[in-house]
């Protein structure tokens, strides 16, 4: 599932909610999340940040290998 800016600021603006009581945020594909916790948001607002790094990679067209390096030669 593909996240977009606005799902993130609606978490940070969860966040400061949620710091007053439990509240609802509703992402841009209609799905619904309720948070109890701080730590939930934050939870929520970093894997999401996560991916729109992901898709800023891949929009970018640099993909990155690492292909290992053995001594015996294999």
């Amino acid at each position: 599932m593909a996240y977009q800016q606005s799902d993130l600021d609606k978490l940070h603006a969860t966040l400061v909610a949620v710091a007053t009581g439990a509240q609802e945020v509703q992402f841009a594909d209609g799905r619904r999340t309720k948070f109890q916790t701080v730590e939930g948001v934050t939870a929520a607002i970093s894997v999401v940040e996560a991916q729109l790094r992901m898709q800023q990679r891949a929009l970018g067209g640099i993909v990155r290998h690492r292909t290992p390096y053995y001594r015996s030669g294999l």
